[in-house]
């Protein structure tokens, strides 16, 4: 009975007492992949863990704490986030950037990488983007 009134009332789920941390968890991202698509909304935001990149706003939302990001940092921020759990090589990321990576300096995407690194670090992100040597990067 006070499944069917809860929901009946406008809820949207109802857990049961006594209720275990792990189902209250996953309903919970249950909740959030409805609400922020939990990966893309209409490629718009790109989700991975707690951190949120908002690309239409140039916004990366941790936590209570928003970035403003640059164009480079968010193209950056945007392929490795879409890959997550993929290496990107170097040149798919230049070439995301400036459209081609003859004419670039690598060590551009260096400096942009470090940069991204640098400002996490203010806002307690820690060891995001993983350096694979000679390869590219990762976010896992």
């Amino acid at each position: 009975m006070d499944l069917m009134m809860g929901i009946n009332n406008g809820g949207d789920d109802y857990i049961q007492k006594p209720f275990s941390t792990d189902v209250l968890i996953s309903k919970i991202h249950a909740v959030m992949r409805r609400s922020y698509d939990y990966g893309n909304i209409g490629n718009n935001i790109i989700c991975c863990g707690e951190i949120y990149l908002d690309v239409e706003k140039g916004q990366l939302i941790y936590k209570d704490n928003k970035l403003d990001l640059t164009k480079n940092e968010i193209k950056i921020l945007a392929v490795l986030m879409k890959n997550k759990g993929k290496i990107v090589p170097r040149n798919k990321l230049m070439i995301t950037l400036w459209e081609d990576d003859e004419f670039v300096n690598d060590n551009a995407l260096t400096v942009n990488i470090n940069r991204i690194r640098n400002r996490f670090k203010e806002i307690g992100i820690e060891d995001f983007i993983k350096t694979k040597k000679g390869i590219g990067y990762i976010i896992q």
